[in-house]
């Protein structure tokens, strides 16, 4: 196994989950990964940046999805000033979500 410090980024997980071929396969290896624990937090997260996309507002999110107004405030900096990751990954849902209804 490689070696790396604390401050460099490993490279090896994200390359892993490029190749990641189905749900199936993606749900059993994060859930061969992650603890339970850390799986629900960031589905939640998730859960929170598909809302807050949407227009939702902080009150109505926290009671759908039990998030805290601190995780909420979290993610909503991750969209406004982030990497775009999110916004990039959500377009893309949502465009996949448009191809399968017109289909």
């Amino acid at each position: 196994m490689p070696r790396v410090s604390n401050k460099e980024r490993s490279m090896a997980l994200y390359e892993t989950i490029l190749q990641l071929k189905s749900v199936e396969e993606c749900c059993a290896f994060f859930d061969d990964l992650c603890t339970i624990g850390e799986l629900r937090a960031m589905e939640q997260r998730f859960d929170v940046a598909l809302l807050l996309d949407d227009g939702m507002v902080y009150t109505e999110i926290l009671e759908q999805t039990g998030a805290s107004s601190a995780t909420i405030s979290r993610v909503n900096r991750a969209l406004s000033y982030g990497t775009g990751g999110f916004p990039r990954m959500i377009a893309r849902r949502k465009g996949k979500e448009e191809t399968e209804e017109t289909a």
